[in-house]
């Protein structure tokens, strides 16, 4: 087995393990809800488990969150596991709703296109409510093949695995997208698998059971 081989069972991204279509506009906002709710400290599968739940209650587009009210989002953070944020999450969806619907007319494409580069892209997405870092890195990761603007810079925990790997020395952009092109991978694909060995295996220090033993260099 190769090192890509190996990444590659880590690769799916997780709009599409989800189920969200990112080509299609209402898929955006779905994606970017459930990068809201990844972005916490919080077990990935509570995570996605309450976005499912946001999905089966219809709530996943700014309106319908604003029509839910804040007890109504409660209830699905709490169907879903998401009990620890529950409260402090249904406010930060209500303004993110709010505010997005004011200066964007509701629509996540109006702000990439009214942003003036990467940066300013990630700076605006920056001003919602609850929105750091660390979800604006979740949510544009899996955006790079669909927004122009969006190329967020790798993460600690990539970093971290592509080092141990020998795929980064530095940990930027560039050197996550030279790895990709010498693997024969979208970058995506890359960074999520990354991302997930970073988790799991390299900050755990999981090295007994981590699949990626051959290749390490720690």
């Amino acid at each position: 087995m190769t090192l890509r081989d190996a990444l590659k069972k880590y690769a799916t991204p997780f709009s599409e393990e989800l189920g969200i279509g990112l080509h299609r506009c209402p898929g955006i906002f779905k994606w970017f809800l459930a990068a809201i709710l990844f972005g916490k400290r919080i077990n990935e599968t509570i995570a996605k488990n309450t976005y499912k739940t946001f999905e089966k209650r219809a709530l996943t587009s700014p309106d319908a969150i604003l029509e839910a009210g804040w007890d109504g989002l409660v209830q699905a953070l709490d169907e879903g596991g998401y009990v620890r944020y529950d409260f402090s999450t249904a406010d930060k969806l209500l303004d993110i709703a709010k505010m997005l619907k004011q200066k964007y007319d509701g629509d996540l494409n109006k702000l990439h296109d009214v942003a003036s580069g990467a940066e300013d892209l990630e700076r605006r997405l920056m001003e919602f409510n609850g929105v750091g870092e660390v979800t604006a890195q979740i949510f544009l990761r899996e955006l790079r093949d669909i927004w122009d603007k969006a190329d967020p810079k790798p993460s600690h925990l990539e970093v971290l695995a592509g080092k141990r790997l020998g795929l980064m020395k530095v940990g930027n952009k560039d050197e996550l997208k030279k790895a990709a092109e010498k693997l024969h991978m979208p970058v995506v694909n890359l960074e999520v698998a990354l991302l997930r060995v970073g988790k799991n295996f390299c900050r755990k220090k999981k090295c007994e059971i981590c699949d990626f033993k051959g290749w390490c260099l720690a």
